[in-house]
């Protein structure tokens, strides 16, 4: 098992991909690059903002496999996998941790409803099928279904299942969470309001697409959390809300690629049937990075 910990700030990677479906392997590596330069301190292809979803298993292994040359071994990579079975999801997690990542972002996709004990299956197959660390990502806006408190505490009895993502906003539940699972699995935050919620109550860090627009603000925040100083980590994230403000108002991985376009990086359009943000968007992407110092 890899014996990196993970913490500190995980940008979500676009997934470069032109028009004929070809990855274009030479701009992610330039961004993997100017993130690393930036400091984040991890880097997660395949999450919500790479467009998973989307991607056949040819481009998601090319996505991964080039993250995984690029960074080098500088910065941990934690590579999604999603799938509605459970043999399928395992399969893909044993082929990324054969391939060298050091952990599995482990999402789950569903048809049918599922009970708590499917779920359950579900992430615990993924983490017996590698030697990796895993995160499990919860996010009931996507997933149509949320992961109660009671399956969270039998999973993180699973030993490789060491990290919890959360995107659910809901703190009472991250505090219950916080309060009666202690080290026994820690927390990731989502990139929206709570970042410094989670950090104060023992978080490790966030796992978020915004963060490979403003790489540098976004360490700068986490390292105001780790000093404790606390009013000037407030200001800075209240500043920074702008940035999450516009990517919720428009699609999520479509105004990341067009920022990162507006920044210089030619990532191309998001994956049909997604199209790209309009002008009005654009504008408003634009001032908004202007204004946070990110162009």
């Amino acid at each position: 098992m890899s014996n990196k910990v993970f913490s500190g700030v995980y940008p979500y990677l676009v997934s470069p991909v032109d028009h004929e479906g070809r990855v274009t392997t030479g701009v992610l590596k330039d961004l993997v690059e100017h993130l690393i330069r930036k400091g984040v301190h991890g880097l997660t292809p395949l999450g919500s903002t790479g467009e998973f979803a989307y991607l056949t298993w040819e481009q998601k292994k090319t996505v991964v496999q080039t993250v995984i040359e690029t960074s080098n071994g500088r910065v941990p990579v934690v590579a999604g996998v999603c799938h509605t079975s459970n043999l399928e999801a395992m399969r893909q997690a044993r082929e990324f941790d054969a391939m060298g990542v050091d952990g599995i972002l482990a999402i789950i996709d569903t048809y049918f409803p599922l009970t708590q004990k499917e779920v359950y299956s579900y992430f615990r197959s993924i983490a017996d099928a590698v030697h990796c660390p895993v995160v499990i990502y919860t996010n009931p806006t996507f997933q149509k279904i949320d992961l109660s408190i009671d399956l969270i505490k039998d999973l993180a009895r699973v030993p490789n299942i060491q990290y919890l993502k959360d995107a659910s906003g809901n703190t009472g539940k991250l505090l219950t969470i916080a309060n009666s699972l202690g080290n026994d699995i820690k927390l990731f935050s989502a990139s929206a309001s709570i970042p410094l919620f989670v950090m104060m109550i023992g978080g490790v860090g966030w796992m978020a697409g915004p963060a490979c627009v403003v790489p540098e603000q976004s360490v700068a925040l986490y390292n105001l959390a780790l000093e404790r100083k606390w009013d000037e980590a407030i200001a800075l994230q209240r500043k920074l809300w702008q940035i999450n403000y516009v990517f919720q108002k428009y699609n999520l991985a479509s105004c990341i690629k067009a920022a990162l376009e507006i920044q210089g990086f030619p990532v191309g359009d998001p994956v049909l049937p997604i199209r790209p943000v309009g002008e009005e968007a654009l504008t408003h992407i634009r001032s908004v990075l202007q204004e946070l110092g990110a162009i």
